[in-house]
């Protein structure tokens, strides 16, 4: 038992829309699988090769996901909240690294002001964050 090309199609589109609810890829298994549909109303046309049936999978297929990359919001990445408190583990000396303890998880941290020093188990504000190091502020040193 042979199939039909539309119905070949119409599998490949249910096999990849479903694949995208059991591993998310960002909708790209989706766009193809939204591609696949185009494609089999296509096949329904008496006489259309099977590669032009491939090669217009293809092009349906990127023109999907350039159309989904404009459509869809872009993530954010996680910012740190302006002015958060955090409580220093270690001494952190003048224009060294130290760590701090913010939001339940110890961060390599350094001082903003490149003089001065903080004492273990001091409050700190957090005031900015490169890589994985958060820059802080002593409190005392923001109420002055």
């Amino acid at each position: 038992m042979t199939i039909g090309l539309p119905l070949f199609w119409l599998i490949v589109g249910v096999v990849l829309c479903l694949m995208e609810l059991l591993l998310p890829t960002a909708f790209v298994e989706s766009a193809l699988g939204v591609s696949a549909f185009a494609v089999a109303l296509i096949a329904l046309v008496p006489g259309v090769p099977f590669g032009i049936q491939i090669g217009l999978w293809m092009v349906f297929s990127l023109a999907c996901l350039f159309l989904l990359r404009r459509l869809v919001p872009q993530r954010t990445p996680y910012t740190l909240a302006d002015s958060t408190e955090a409580r220093t583990t270690t001494e952190i000396l003048p224009g060294k690294s130290g760590r701090v303890l913010y939001e339940g998880n110890s961060w390599s941290a350094r001082c903003e002001d490149e003089t001065a020093a903080i004492a273990p188990d001091q409050s700190v504000v957090v005031v900015g964050r490169r890589g994985n190091t958060l820059y802080v502020m002593p409190e005392s040193a923001l109420r002055s």
